[in-house]
This record gives structure tokens, C-alpha cells and sequence, in this order.
């Protein structure tokens, strides 16, 4: 108790001191994420979008040159995120913070954020209280209600299934995506036949769906975290016998992710998803955003990637507006309601929220010139998250 006593009043009085980084004409930014272990790609990709944005546009704004000083959590850990997020504000002296490749690490921030009055820029994590947990947060990835939501009153409406049931992994963004996809199929007539939250930690997917298969659903609905685990409930699927032409399996993006699809190759055919990002998308920016991203990382963005790019705009939209100010509040005042062209598409702060407005896709897995790629073929245009309507 003593030692966190000492350490909260460190870091007040950090914050209450002038801000030696920005006396000295630099702006530091501290990103926290998840650079190694099991989640180590994702941050990865999160950091070529902010190595992209700083190469196109520069390492000085306002006057003002941008530092960036990266932390590792390792994982899903908010204890080490809080920890890390305590020495970038006190011994680094760090104007911003961003990153959070997980939702753990976002919330273990958020109380730092506060106590500093830093503004902290969510570039992935994506449960719906983020935001809610300091008025400090600016969110530019998306949030798992407003895309199960969507994914759930388009099965109803359009995707031709009554019946559904839905798998997510048993932790908050799971649990976010399938209250969000269970509430709206629901109110658009459709009937929740069962559902199952499955362990984050190396599930054996087989039980579980062979669990959906026996109650002959007309929709399964699927969320879990990137990684390995996109490719192994895919190929569960198949090994159970559960065809996407017969049963529509319908999915947030990461299960059907350009990793994922290449590894279950031709199983991955006919699966239908919501999402906010693919590199596939024929946005107004998005041609050009995938060339310079092939072209620097001799690889595709993907939905991390670009919100470390946005969230870099972001940062460098609102120093701009305050002449070079990087007090908390004056950035936040500048991030609400900020609009602009994505490669995603177009994007908005909620001013409300400070949450992404976004447009939500729906795409298909199908095979295009022999790659086997998402087709999005609707969308949803300005979608909010659905908690904070």
C-alpha cells in the first residue's frame, strides 16, 4: 500500500511539473503493447502503421519533434501495462500515450491517464468501457458491440438466418461481441438457439462446435482474438463438417484475417464476416496506403496496422490544431469531433464519447484471380458503438 502511495504521488507531481519534453521542443510519445509473446504480431503491425505515418509525413509537427519510446507488456497484462504506463509518465516524461494492442493493457493505462491528464490513444483494444475509464482516452480502432451489432441485424435482414448461435472466447471483447450480435439479432426477429463462451487460453475447438452442430443452426456466429486461433477453429469447422455454403458462419474480422485464411487455404471459402479494415477494400486511400505499406514491410496492412496509422494522424491532427500544446485537455478537445479520410474509409471522434464512427463492411471469402481473399459485397456507413448511443 505504501509503495503505491509513493508512486501515485510521484506521478501527480510529474504531471503538475512543467513538461520538460515539450520546453525542449520535442513531443514524446509512449507506446505500450504486447511486443512479444503470443500477441507480438499485432503489435508488430500496430508499429509499422506508426513507422509508416512518421515516414510519409514527417518526425516534426508544430515545431515540435515527435519522439516515440515503445514498452513491452509481454501480454494480456494490466498490472504491467499500469506499471509501464507509471515510468513513461515519470521517468521518461512522456507528453501522449498510445498503442494497447489488448484490452488488459488499455485498461491497466487508463487510471495513469487520469491521474497525468495525458491523452491516451487507443490503437486497437477494443471493448466498449475503454473509452469510459478516463476522459483522457481517444479510441481509433473500432469496438467489438459496433461490429457484432451490425454482423447481427444484417444476418437477420439480409444474410437469410432465423436461427443462430454464437461461439466467442471468455473475456471482454467475447463477451462485448456476442451481447452486441445476440441483442440485435433479436430485435430483428431472429432466435438465439444457444451459445458457448470458449477459453482464451488454447481451447480445443472441436467439442464446442460440435456442440452448434448438434442443435443445427442456421448461423453460427464466431469471435476470437488474432493469432493462432482464427486458423484452428476454421479448421475445426471443417474437420466437424460444417460447410459455410450450408451453415452461415459469420465472424468478427480476426477469424478471417489474411493469416487465417492462409492457413485454412479452401476451407475458409463461402465465410462471411463484419468488419472495419481489409487490405482488399476499395477505399478513395487505401491503393496507395497498401503500395507504401508493401513497399516499407514487404507485406499487407492489416486492421492493427492501420490503427497505428490513423492513430498517428490522430496525434499529429491534434498537435496541429493546438499549436504544439500537449496538455491532456487541450489535445482531447482537439481530437473530439475530428474527421478524416481513412484508408478504411471516412472516420470521425464521436465528440461525445470520443469514440470511432466508422463504416462497417460485410465481406465474403472467395476466391479472386486464384488468391483466395474478403470481397466485401454491403456496408453499414457510420456506424457508433451501440453502448454509448
Amino acid at each position: 500500500m505504501k509503495r503505491s502511495i509513493i508512486a501515485a504521488a510521484a506521478l501527480l507531481a510529474a504531471a503538475a511539473l512543467p513538461n520538460a519534453a515539450g520546453a525542449q521542443g520535442t513531443v514524446k510519445i509512449g507506446v505500450i503493447s504486447a511486443y512479444s509473446g503470443q500477441f507480438a504480431d499485432t503489435a508488430a503491425q500496430i508499429d509499422n502503421g506508426i513507422k509508416l505515418y512518421m515516414k510519409q509525413h514527417g518526425d516534426t509537427v508544430a515545431g515540435k519533434k515527435i519522439e516515440i519510446i515503445r514498452k513491452d507488456t509481454g501480454g494480456p497484462n494490466p498490472d504491467v501495462a499500469k506499471r509501464l504506463a507509471q515510468e513513461l509518465v515519470v521517468r521518461d516524461n512522456v507528453d501522449i500515450l498510445a498503442g494497447f494492442t489488448l484490452t488488459p493493457e488499455a485498461l491497466g493505462a487508463a487510471s495513469v491517464a487520469t491521474e497525468a491528464k495525458k491523452l491516451m490513444v487507443d490503437m486497437n483494444a477494443a471493448t466498449s468501457i475503454i473509452t469510459e475509464r478516463s476522459p483522457y482516452i481517444v479510441r481509433v480502432s473500432l469496438t467489438l458491440p459496433q461490429i457484432g451489432e451490425t454482423a447481427g441485424t444484417w444476418m437477420a435482414t439480409k444474410g437469410g438466418a432465423k436461427k443462430a448461435y454464437t461461439m466467442v472466447s471468455d473475456f471482454g471483447p467475447g463477451i462485448d461481441a456476442e451481447g452486441a450480435f445476440q441483442r440485435a439479432f433479436k430485435a430483428a426477429g431472429g432466435e438465439i438457439i444457444g451459445s458457448v463462451r470458449m477459453p482464451i487460453a488454447n481451447p480445443d475447438f472441436s467439442a464446442f462446435i460440435q456442440r452448434a452442430k448438434d442443435l443445427n443452426p442456421e448461423s453460427i456466429f464466431v469471435f476470437v482474438p488474432g493469432g493462432a486461433q482464427p486458423a484452428a477453429i476454421g479448421k475445426a469447422f471443417a474437420e466437424r463438417g460444417l460447410d459455410p455454403a450450408k451453415v452461415k458462419i459469420m465472424s468478427t474480422g480476426e477469424a478471417v484475417d489474411e493469416q487465417a485464411i492462409k492457413a485454412m487455404g479452401d476451407v475458409s471459402l463461402g465465410r462471411l464476416s463484419a468488419w472495419h479494415y481489409d487490405y482488399n477494400l476499395k477505399t478513395k486511400n487505401n491503393a496507395a496506403f497498401v503500395k507504401a505499406f508493401n513497399d516499407e514491410f514487404k507485406r499487407n496492412p492489416d486492421f492493427f496496422a492501420v490503427g497505428g496509422y490513423d492513430g498517428m494522424h490522430l496525434i499529429y491532427e491534434a498537435l496541429k490544431k493546438t499549436g504544439g500544446k500537449t496538455d491532456g485537455d487541450s489535445l482531447v478537445a482537439a481530437a473530439k469531433g475530428m474527421k478524416w479520410e481513412s484508408p478504411r474509409g471516412p472516420i470521425s471522434i464521436d465528440p461525445a464519447t470520443r469514440d470511432i464512427i466508422q463504416t462497417v463492411y460485410i465481406r465474403r471469402v472467395e476466391k479472386v484471380g486464384g488468391a483466395i481473399v474478403n470481397v466485401d459485397f454491403d456496408k453499414v456507413e457510420n456506424v457508433k458503438d451501440p453502448t454509448h448511443k
